[in-house]
């Protein structure tokens, strides 16, 4: 073999090795090995189904997960100290902070909310409605759970 040929050879099996014996760069998580997980009673009032829910690496921040509401379901009231990104998808429903009025968000819409602000999001009272929710983690912690919208807070009507 000539010494080039040899050289490339040496330099693709340890390339292949390097690989082989590292963490992936790329990771699939495929449709359905996650199983669906039921929204807590202490975080959701109603129905509230979690889907393929993720995480990045060690040192990634962010982490989410694909939410839906049945009618009239909705979070407790909530912080995150980095803030937090929803992507509706689908249905309808609200979004509303502490002390503002309550916003109707449909499929397309992106909703920002800023870090520290206290707030919830659900779904209409007639309609279901999922969102892809994307928060960072800070000193380990993503979301503060507070108490449950009351009826006060809850819109009647679509």
């Amino acid at each position: 073999m000539n010494p080039i040929a040899a050289s490339a050879l040496t330099l693709s099996l340890l390339a292949a090795d390097t690989q082989a014996n590292e963490t992936p760069r790329v990771t699939v998580t495929p449709n359905g090995s996650q199983p669906s997980a039921q929204g807590p009673a202490d975080w959701f009032t109603g129905i509230v189904r979690v889907d393929a829910p993720f995480k990045g690496s060690d040192k990634a921040r962010v982490s989410g997960a694909t939410v839906t509401f049945e009618p009239g379901a909705r979070t407790a009231w909530h912080t995150h100290p980095l803030g937090q990104t929803l992507i509706v998808t689908a249905g309808a429903g609200f979004v509303q902070e502490w002390g503002q009025p309550v916003r109707a968000i449909r499929p397309g819409d992106t909703v920002w909310i800023a870090p520290g602000v206290k707030h919830w999001h659900g779904a209409a009272p007639t309609t279901a409605m999922t969102h892809i929710a994307i928060a960072e983690v800070l000193d380990g912690k993503v979301v503060e759970w507070m108490e449950q919208v009351s009826a006060e807070h809850y819109p009647r009507a679509d």
